[in-house]
This record gives C-alpha cells, sequence and structure tokens, in this order.
C-alpha cells in the first residue's frame, strides 16, 4: 500500500510541476520558481582618439571590467578619423581589447577601414583594411573577444564574422557591421577614384543585405521564444541630429531602416538600437509615428516601440554606458546610466 501511495503521490507533483510549466510563457520563469535577476553589459564606442585617449585606455578597460559586466560592446571605431591605418595600431588595440577579463563585442567603424584611403590614414585600400580587421578581431568566427570569451552565432559562414547574434534571459542582441561615410559607398578620393567602384559597391551590398537578413532572423527567433526585447548594435549613425544630413550621406541605409520599420512594428517586446559614429549622448525615437526620418528615407509606416541610444565618443569620451537588463514585469526591459571614468585623458 505504502508503494502505491508513493507512486500516486509522485504523479500528483509531476503533474503539477507540467501544469506550471504549460502556464508560463515561453521565455519567463515558470511559477513557483525563483526569477532570473537582473544583470547589467557595458556598451562603448568612438574610442579611443588620440594619443591621450590611446595611453588612457587600459586604465578605462580595467573600470569597466571592476564593475563586472556581463559582457561588453565596443560599437566601432577604434581610431580617429585622421589617423594612420597602419598594421601596428590595430595589433595595439587588440592587445587593449584582451585586457577585458569578461566576453568583448565588437563591431567594426568607418575610421577603421572605409576612410583609410585618406592620405592621413595611410592611402590604403579600405577592402584590404577591412580584411586585416578581419583577420585581427574576428580570427575566431563564433567567438568573442576577452579573457572569458561567450559563444555566440556568427555569420561567418557568409563572409560577415562580424555580424553576431546571441540571447540571454529573454532579451535577443546582434551586431550589425554597418558604418558611417555612407556605408563606405564615398568615393576613395584618397587613393584616386571620384565615385564608388564596382568592387565598392559590391562589397556594401553584401554587408548591408547581411546585416538586414540578421534584423529579420533576430526578430523571428525573439518572436517565437516570446523573448521581451531585442537589442541591436552598429556604429553608423542613421538619424544625426548634429548635422543637416542629406540624401548623398546616407541612402545606403534605406533598406536596413525598412526592415526595422517592419519587424518592430510587428513585435510585441521592446526594440533597442545601439551606435556610435555622432560621439554624442542622445536618446531618442526616430522612427516614432510623426519622425522626420520616416519621410527622409521614404519608408512607409512607424516603429514606436524603438528606441535609439547614441554613445559619448571622440572629445566626449569620458564615460562608458552601464545598461541593465531589469527582471521581467519591470515597465522597460533596459535601462542605463554613464558611468565617468575616474581616469581621465
Amino acid at each position: 500500500m505504502r508503494s502505491v501511495k508513493m507512486a500516486v503521490a509522485t504523479l500528483v507533483v509531476l503533474a503539477a510541476a507540467s501544469t506550471q510549466q504549460a502556464q508560463a510563457a515561453p521565455g519567463t520563469t515558470p511559477p513557483g520558481q525563483t526569477q532570473p535577476g537582473h544583470y547589467s553589459f557595458a556598451v562603448i564606442g568612438d574610442v579611443p582618439y588620440g594619443t591621450s585617449q590611446v595611453a588612457a585606455f587600459p586604465a578605462w578597460v580595467s573600470e569597466i571590467n571592476a564593475a563586472d559586466p556581463q559582457f561588453t560592446v565596443h560599437v566601432g571605431d577604434i581610431k580617429n578619423g585622421s589617423s594612420r591605418c597602419d598594421d601596428a595600431y590595430y595589433r595595439m588595440i587588440k592587445a587593449d581589447f584582451d585586457r577585458f577579463t569578461g566576453p568583448l563585442v565588437y563591431t567594426p567603424g568607418d575610421n577603421e577601414w572605409t576612410d583609410c584611403h585618406r592620405a592621413t590614414n595611410g592611402s590604403y585600400n579600405p577592402l584590404e583594411r577591412l580584411a586585416f580587421d578581419r583577420s585581427v578581431f574576428f580570427a575566431e568566427p563564433g567567438t568573442t573577444l576577452g579573457q572569458s570569451p561567450m559563444t555566440v552565432a556568427s555569420q561567418g559562414s557568409a563572409g560577415f564574422p562580424e555580424n553576431v547574434s546571441w540571447r540571454r534571459q529573454g532579451v535577443d542582441f546582434a551586431t550589425l557591421h554597418v558604418v558611417g561615410s555612407n556605408d563606405d559607398l564615398d568615393a576613395w578620393t584618397g587613393i584616386g577614384y571620384t565615385s564608388p567602384t564596382a568592387q565598392q559597391v559590391a562589397e556594401e551590398r553584401a554587408r548591408m543585405a547581411d546585416a538586414v537578413s540578421l534584423v529579420t532572423s533576430t526578430f523571428a527567433d525573439a518572436r517565437q521564444r516570446h523573448d521581451r526585447a531585442v537589442a541591436f548594435f552598429m556604429q553608423a549613425d542613421m538619424f544625426d541630429p548634429t548635422y543637416p544630413v542629406t540624401w548623398a550621406d546616407d541612402s545606403a541605409f534605406q533598406s536596413l531602416v525598412q526592415t526595422l520599420v517592419d519587424e518592430s512594428s510587428s513585435f510585441d517586446g521592446d526594440v533597442y538600437l545601439f551606435n556610435g559614429d555622432s560621439h554624442v549622448y542622445n536618446v531618442d525615437r526616430p522612427l516614432a509615428s510623426g519622425s522626420r526620418w520616416l519621410s527622409f528615407y521614404g519608408v512607409t509606416g512607424s516603429a514606436d516601440r524603438l528606441q535609439r541610444i547614441t554613445v559619448d565618443g571622440s572629445s566626449k569620451n569620458k564615460d562608458w554606458l552601464r545598461v541593465t537588463v531589469n527582471r521581467p514585469g519591470a515597465g522597460e526591459t533596459l535601462s542605463w546610466e554613464r558611468i565617468p571614468y575616474q581616469h581621465q585623458a
């Protein structure tokens, strides 16, 4: 009789557990279990710029390490636009990146390749510099940088190892290799060209297509899992408020902007876009109803839920951004604050 009672009790417990699992939406914690705690990550970009920041950068890395973020994202531009693009510089920055004790996710900026045609940068062929950047920073596709790297889903098989995605506690993250200089459609005047070359255009079209595809697949995964937010990281400021942008400046971004509108408007969770490029901290909703950027890009629809965050950079680089992933049920999935560096350049 005792064995029968134990068997019945076991069935009751299993049935209750099954009911709890069934009642819990994917991406959330089943009733009766401890909810995951919130966590934070760091975002930096357009750093280091110039001699003094290069000297200060290792100390800044140490300060970020002391805060113990789950991971750090660098949104591109590892040098300023008027300094040389020599091999030794990339290797030096890679050594600095190796100082991060946690995972470091890096997406390239325009200063480290598209603008290297300039005489002050060494009159390099930008596509050669892009290949070198990849060889230094993306030698192991699917694995981040840092002393404790994490595994990420990489677009390396498509030729874009820098485009990666990962997921943490109901939030989907992805880096998009999209840069300034109109995503490298500006002419390489420093090496004698007055208009984009056929090779240059082909490279940009393929890279942009991969970025658009990654946005689409990231949203698809988030919907399937009923996740609560997606967050993208890229260099280019497609909605730069610091100067009067013309179509010639930003025409390359149109397909990505339309995709962000389409996908965000059909996603129930929060959407975040972190970028650098314009160097001045800014938070806005550039694709909300009524925004001038909708007509500028000629897109249909709007993305009221998409929030964009620009990190400080260049001479404004006196802080890093600590982003907190709040517990489920919070009003916003992410919140953030600027953390001043103790060691100033």
